[in-house]
C-alpha cells in the first residue's frame, strides 16, 4: 500500500510504499537522507501517486519508538532555545527557527533564516561539543519560515503554506495586475513579506476572463448609446459603462 506521511505537522506530505497494513494516524519509522524519523500517517494514497524517492519505510513504530520520539521533541526544543542564545553571543546574523533530532539522535538538524550568507562553522563546532552528535544547519527562505512558524493570513484562515500548499510557486507583480488589484503592500504581501501565494490560485481564470472584456476608459457603443468603460469586475465577468448622458449600466458577459 502507498501512504502519505509527515515528519512534522508543518512539513509537506511524503508518499511512500508500506509493507504493513496501516491506517490514518498510525506512527511509523522512516529512513531519509538525514536519518531515521518518526512520521505520522495522514492518508492512504492512490496507487498512481509519485513515490518520494529519498524516503524508505522501515516499520510501524513501537511504543518504545514513540516514547523516544517524545523525549527527542523535548530535547530538540531545549536545544533550539540554547542555540538561539549561542547565536546571539556569537553575533551571528541568523534566526534559528527549528530543531529536530533523528530517532537515533545521530543527527541534530537546525533550520535558520538569514538575509545573508552566514559562516556558521564555529557554531557547528560548539554545538557538536555541546550535544555530542552530528550537527546539520540548513538555511531556508522567508516563505519556508512562514510555513514553519504558521499563523493566520489576511483572510483570517491558517496560512496556505502551512496548511494545504504542497510547494511554493513564484508569484510576480503581473499576477496582481491581471486581477486588477491595487498595489498596496499591506494588501498584497503575506506575513513572510512576499506576494501572497493565493494570487496564483485564480490567476488562470482572470487571464481567461480578461480576454473577453474591454479596458477601463475604453470607448464603447452599447444598445446604440455611446459611452466609456468606468470599471470592470474580471472575476464576475462584468463591466460598467458610463454613457454620455451621465447614466451608467452594468454589462454581464455571457459565456
Amino acid at each position: 500500500m502507498i501512504i502519505s506521511v509527515k515528519i512534522r505537522e508543518k512539513d509537506g506530505l511524503l508518499h511512500i510504499k508500506s509493507t504493513d497494513n496501516l491506517k490514518i494516524n498510525d506512527f511509523i519509522v522512516i529512513e531519509t537522507d538525514r536519518g531515521k524519523f518518526i512520521a505520522k500517517v495522514y492518508k492512504i494514497a492512490s496507487s498512481n501517486i509519485t513515490i518520494s524517492s529519498s524516503v524508505q519505510y522501515i516499520k510501524k513504530a513501537t511504543k518504545d519508538d514513540y516514547n523516544t520520539y517524545l523525549n527527542n521533541l523535548k530535547d530538540a526544543n531545549k536545544a533550539l532555545k540554547e542555540t538561539k542564545k549561542i547565536v546571539k553571543n556569537m553575533s551571528l546574523n541568523m534566526n534559528v527557527i527549528s530543531a529536530i533530532y533523528s530517532l537515533d539522535r545521530k543527527h541534530l538538524i537546525f533550520e535558520f533564516v538569514s538575509n545573508e550568507r552566514v559562516d556558521f562553522r564555529e557554531l557547528v563546532k560548539e554545538l557538536a561539543n555541546l550535544y555530542h552528535t552530528r550537527i546539520d544547519l540548513f538555511q531556508i527562505g522567508v516563505r519556508d519560515k512562514a510555513s514553519s512558524v504558521g499563523g493566520l493570513g489576511l483572510c483570517g484562515r491558517t496560512l496556505c503554506c502551512s496548511n494545504n500548499l504542497k510547494q511554493f510557486c513564484s508569484v510576480n507583480i503581473n499576477t496582481i495586475k491581471n486581477q486588477n488589484i491595487a498595489l498596496n503592500p499591506s494588501k498584497i504581501n503575506g506575513v513572510c513579506g512576499r506576494l501572497l501565494c493565493c494570487f496564483n490560485f485564480e490567476n488562470d481564470l482572470y487571464v481567461e476572463n480578461v480576454k473577453k472584456m474591454p479596458k477601463v476608459d475604453e470607448k464603447v457603443v452599447y444598445n446604440g448609446k455611446k459611452g466609456k468603460v468606468s470599471s470592470i469586475d474580471i472575476l464576475n465577468k462584468k463591466y460598467t459603462i458610463k454613457f454620455e448622458n451621465g447614466l451608467t449600466e452594468t454589462v454581464i458577459i455571457d459565456d
